[in-house]
């Protein structure tokens, strides 16, 4: 039985998912920044968070606050990150 066969994948296979999974990881971190800064345009060119003629519309319209939470859903990437280069390092000074 041939090694493709074996264990499904070559090195030329694992290679490619390799950078697959790199592409995947540096587009999940450009996601939550990508969409604060098109949140901060929508918010300069449309002068605000909530349209001024909807007087009784829901303080969560409008698209620069749908960009907000896009952001804020797509930080996992971030948090996650953080959170492992803070928990490899040692502390900076011991406690006592």
């Amino acid at each position: 039985m041939s090694d493709l066969c074996s264990n499904g994948l070559d090195g030329q296979a694992l290679r490619r998912n390799a950078a697959a999974a790199a592409v995947a990881d540096g587009l999940a971190l450009i996601a939550s920044p990508v969409f604060a800064a098109m949140a901060a345009l929508t918010h300069m060119t449309d002068g605000g968070l909530m349209p001024c003629s909807a007087a009784y519309a829901s303080p969560l319209g409008g698209m620069a606050t749908m960009y907000l939470l896009m952001s804020a859903f797509h930080a996992a990437p971030w948090i996650r990150m953080i959170r492992t280069r803070f928990a490899d390092t040692p502390p900076s000074h011991p406690r006592t």
